[in-house]
């Protein structure tokens, strides 16, 4: 993907129809090279010709109210014809004109991936981390259903494991970075629907989510489906691997898995915010107007810092606890909501292996096991499907506080706890 710039045009201003970005990166027959005569005006000026393409897709033929609310037909991303430079001047000139809402150029978000450890221990030492929320107890309840879908937008998924593979759908990988050599590791070009993982992140999270409990402990929701969404390439820095992606196509990989029928969205990942607008705003919005529910990893810096999308309202931001249940060092509260297990987590690996790994990004995704277990147990018992704002008011009722504050600056509503979170429910539809 050549530089990008990312442009929001106000809503008096008539929808164009355009090519979507991933149709062009196939066939430049079909591209569009002018927008509107005063922003052409300005790329002329810069010398910058352009392919003018939607941002997004719709979910169907036409948009829908909620893709409207969100505000996706006015979303445009403007693909520089050659890799060169995008001047800040073009964009603040962008910006400045009356017809533009937003105008900003296409950024890299950066994530720490964990690193992964060996299986050199028994599996079982890990089952501290499951009882630690009395996760057997809770799954007498429910399993998971396979009519409840958790969306894991990582560095994909092993997609031939076998404590996961049967529960995996078609996913697909938004990856696509042009200027990667040198830098990324593997595959970072032409985004495809082969979203398998290169460094283990995203499978170690899946198998916290949905592993059959084969050579490890059960996954919280074995029987729940798992959609793969890559949206992290991995980059060398130093001696240490970093995910990285394109903050846009971070944005197309939430949409496309609301879209294709997630519950819930699991990203153990976390950008800082750097520029103009929140990073994935629009399409958290357009998660809560659906009724899916995301939850994120809050970062591993352990200090008062605000990464996203887990800084954003409407999404859950999972901090950790160690394995005496106090909060992990590691462990950034900026916005928290909850804690989790997030030390020597024992899950499945690269090459149909098994790792532990430490961090945030492992504790996000007992929390949105959890989240699936309340939606699977109310679908199961009486056929609905739990909002998004209901999950969460069981959660915070339900989860175990670390003193006498209802909300702890570093625990958010306490830790997680699925069992009472079952209960809760259970008294809730019975009654």
């Amino acid at each position: 993907m050549n530089p990008h710039i990312r442009l929001k045009l106000k809503r008096n201003i008539p929808t164009l129809e355009l090519p979507y970005w991933q149709d062009i990166l196939a066939d430049k027959t079909i591209a569009v090279t002018k927008l509107h005569p005063e922003i052409d005006g300005i790329l002329s000026k810069y010398k910058m010709p352009v392919w003018v393409t939607k941002e997004y897709k719709p979910a169907s033929k036409n948009w829908t109210q909620a893709e409207i609310a969100s505000g996706f037909n006015r979303i445009y991303r403007l693909i520089l014809q050659q890799d060169t430079q995008i001047p800040h001047n073009s964009i603040q000139e962008i910006s400045r004109l009356p017809i533009v809402e937003e105008a900003q150029i296409g950024a890299i978000g950066c994530a720490n991936l964990p690193s992964m450890m060996p299986a050199q221990m028994s599996a079982t030492t890990d089952l501290h981390s499951r009882n630690a929320i009395y996760l057997e107890a809770a799954r007498q309840f429910t399993v998971g259903s396979p009519n409840v879908t958790v969306a894991v937008l990582d560095t994909g998924v092993s997609l031939t494991h076998p404590e996961i593979k049967d529960n995996i759908l078609p996913g697909y990988d938004f990856v696509n970075i042009i200027d990667g050599t040198g830098k990324f590791v593997g595959d970072y070009l032409d985004a495809d629907e082969i979203p398998e993982d290169e460094v283990g992140h995203g499978t170690h999270v899946a198998g916290i989510i949905a592993a059959k409990g084969e050579g490890m402990p059960q996954g919280v929701v074995p029987n729940c489906k798992i959609l793969p969404v890559r949206v992290l390439g991995a980059m060398q820095r130093g001696s240490k691997r970093v995910g990285a992606g394109l903050v846009d196509n971070i944005n197309s990989g939430i949409k496309w898995a609301i879209d294709k029928g997630a519950d819930v969205i699991n990203m153990s990942l976390g950008i800082q915010h750097t520029g103009g607008g929140l990073p994935h705003q629009e399409v958290v919005d357009y998660a809560q107007r659906k009724g899916v529910t995301i939850v994120a990893a809050s970062g591993n810096d352990g200090t008062e810092k605000l990464y996203y999308p887990g800084s954003l309202p409407y999404v859950i931001a999972v901090g950790a606890f160690d394995e005496m249940g106090n909060i992990a060092p590691f462990s950034t509260y900026g916005k928290l909501d909850f804690v989790a297990p997030g030390t020597n987590i024992y899950s499945t690996y690269l090459n149909n292996d098994y790792a532990f790994s430490t961090g945030t990004s492992h504790a996000s995704p007992f929390v949105a096991g959890a989240v699936a277990l309340l939606k699977s147990y109310a679908f199961e018992k009486r056929g609905i499907r739990l909002s998004d704002r209901q999950v969460k008011h069981i959660l915070k009722h339900t989860s175990d506080k670390i003193d006498t504050r209802f909300k702890h600056r570093k625990a958010g509503f306490g830790k997680l706890n699925p069992i009472d979170a079952l209960r809760l429910l259970d008294y809730k539809l019975s009654s």
